[in-house]
């Protein structure tokens, strides 16, 4: 009975181990000399904006959240029923094709409704400024 658990509980020490020299190794390799430009955050080259504590995230990021489960739930359902497609015969196939079928109406719902239209701009967004950086904005142009 212990003999077809061995290779397994094999298979968890070499992972354990490799993830313990992969969080422990470059520790003990690495040199540190940490200064400003190290320790600052980077983001694509672009100082990060800091946002206020309260801020929130738009309710579109969750909508986008809530369809890619709803639809990767939709390719779990779709892997075992190809393994039995088989078993099932007609009725295996036109549950599924019911199935696909409702997926397919809500897809075509959430496209109607924009839930998936990132081209719109936000209302409560700053438009962006036009005039170049460092132009005066009044007057004749001279500071002063």
């Amino acid at each position: 009975m212990t003999d077809g658990f061995l290779p397994i509980v094999v298979f968890a020490g070499v992972i354990a181990a490799f993830a313990v020299m992969s969080l422990g190794l470059p520790r003990l390799v690495t040199t540190r000399r940490p200064n400003r430009a190290k320790r600052s955050p980077y983001e694509s080259g672009v100082t990060p904006a800091r946002l206020p504590a309260r801020s929130r995230f738009q309710v579109k990021f969750y909508i986008v959240a809530m369809l890619f489960i709803l639809f990767d739930i939709e390719a779990i359902f779709l892997y075992p029923w190809a393994v039995a497609y088989r078993q099932l015969g007609l009725f295996g196939l036109i549950e599924m094709a019911v199935f696909i079928a409702l997926l397919f109406v809500a897809y075509v719902f959430v496209l109607r409704k924009g839930g998936l239209d990132w081209s719109a701009e936000d209302a409560d967004a700053p438009a962006p400024s036009t005039a170049a950086p460092g132009a005066a904005t009044e007057g004749n142009g001279h500071a002063g």
